[in-house]
C-alpha cells in the first residue's frame, strides 16, 4: 500500500468514526433502496447496528412507517431534496420526534440513490414548549394583578374596547362601575400591610363571585377595582348587579383575631348614556363614586 493509499484509508477511518460520534442518523441507500452505509446511530433509533443494515431495504428498515414517508422516498428519488419531520418509536418504547432529510445523490442527471439524514429535534421541541410557556407565564404576569390574580390596569383599555364594540353590535347596555373600599388606609394602619393585603384579597374574590360569568372585574391598584358589566337590559339592572355588590362586601372580615365591618363605594356609568367612548365612561363613573362617597359612602351612584 502507498503512502497516499495509506493517508486516504486512515481518512476514511476517520471519516466513518466522525459520522459514528454524530448524535444524528446518517446513511446511504442506493438506487434500490437498498442501505450501502449507515452510521452507529441507528443502532440506538432502530436496535440495529451497520453490519445488520447494510443489504437492507428501506422497507426492511422502517416497517410500518415505511408508508407514511414513502411519497419523500418516491419524490427524493426523483430528485427532490426532502425536509420533514416524524415521530420514530425507539426499541426501548420511547418516541422520538425527528427532522429527517432526504438528499438526492444525482449523478450525469440521474439519481444513484439517497443520502439520510435524521437528528432528534424532541430537545428542541421541549425547549419550544418551555419558551412559550415562560413567555405566556410573562404575559399573564403583565396583565394580571400579582396579589389579587384579576386583570391588571393594562388591560383596561382592551377590555374596554372589546367589550365597547360587543355592545355596538348587540345594541344592549354596558356599565363601567368604579369600585373603592371604604376606609381602607385605616385597616392598613390598624392590622398592618400583610392584614391588609389579605383584605384585598378577600373583596377581590366577593367581587369575583357577585358579578356574572359575562363580567370583568379588574384592580386598578391600592383599594380601587374597575368593573365592565356587558349584555345589560337597562340601567336599573346595573344598578341591581352594583347594589349586590355593596351588599357581598359588606360581610364582616376577621383580621388579627378582630372582625371588621368592610364597606365599598361603586360609581356607575352606562354606554352610550354616559359615553360612547372608554375615557368618557371611565371619568363618568370616577365622578359617579365620588357622589357615592360624599353621600355617606357603603352606596352605589348612578353617573347624571
Amino acid at each position: 500500500m502507498t503512502e497516499q493509499e495509506a493517508v486516504r484509508e486512515d481518512a476514511g477511518d476517520l471519516l466513518i468514526d466522525l459520522v459514528d460520534h454524530l448524535d444524528a442518523m446518517v446513511a446511504y441507500w442506493d438506487k434500490d433502496q437498498v442501505c450501502v452505509f449507515a452510521n452507529a446511530a441507528y443502532h440506538a433509533w432502530f436496535g440495529k447496528g451497520r453490519r445488520e443494515l447494510i443489504g437492507t431495504t428501506l422497507k426492511q428498515l422502517l416497517g410500518p412507517l415505511y408508508l407514511k414517508n414513502l411519497p419523500h422516498i418516491e419524490a427524493a428519488y426523483r430528485g427532490s431534496k426532502q425536509v420533514f419531520e416524524r415521530d420514530i418509536p425507539t426499541p426501548d418504547g420511547s418516541v422520538r420526534q425527528s427532522l429527517a432529510t432526504y438528499i438526492p445523490h444525482i449523478v450525469d442527471d440521474e439519481v444513484r440513490g439517497i443520502f439520510v439524514h435524521v437528528a432528534d429535534v424532541g430537545p428542541l421541541k421541549r425547549l419550544e414548549r418551555e419558551l412559550q410557556q415562560a413567555k405566556e407565564k410573562a404575559e399573564r404576569l403583565a396583565t394580571s394583578d400579582f396579589l389579587t390574580g384579576l386583570p391588571n390596569r393594562a388591560l383596561l383599555v382592551d377590555t374596554l374596547d372589546h367589550a365597547l364594540a360587543r355592545t355596538r353590535r348587540a345594541g344592549d347596555t354596558l356599565a363601567l362601575m368604579s369600585v373603592d373600599i371604604d376606609y381602607f388606609k385605616s385597616i392598613n394602619d390598624r392590622h398592618g400591610h400583610l392584614e391588609g393585603d389579605r383584605f384585598l384579597v378577600e373583596i377581590a374574590s366577593r367581587l369575583r363571585a357577585t358579578v356574572r360569568e359575562t363580567d370583568t372585574v379588574l384592580r386598578l391598584g391600592g383599594d380601587e377595582f374597575i368593573i365592565v358589566a356587558t349584555g345589560l337590559a337597562s340601567g336599573q339592572e346595573a344598578v341591581a348587579l352594583a347594589t349586590r355588590i355593596v351588599e357581598a362586601a359588606r360581610e364582616p372580615i376577621v383580621l388579627g383575631g378582630a372582625s371588621v365591618q368592610p364597606s365599598v363605594s361603586v360609581g356607575i356609568a352606562l354606554f352610550p348614556s354616559n359615553g360612547t367612548s372608554a375615557d368618557a365612561l371611565v371619568a363618568a363613573s370616577d365622578k359617579a363614586l365620588y357622589a357615592a362617597k360624599n353621600a355617606g359612602r357603603n352606596r352605589c351612584a348612578l353617573a347624571a
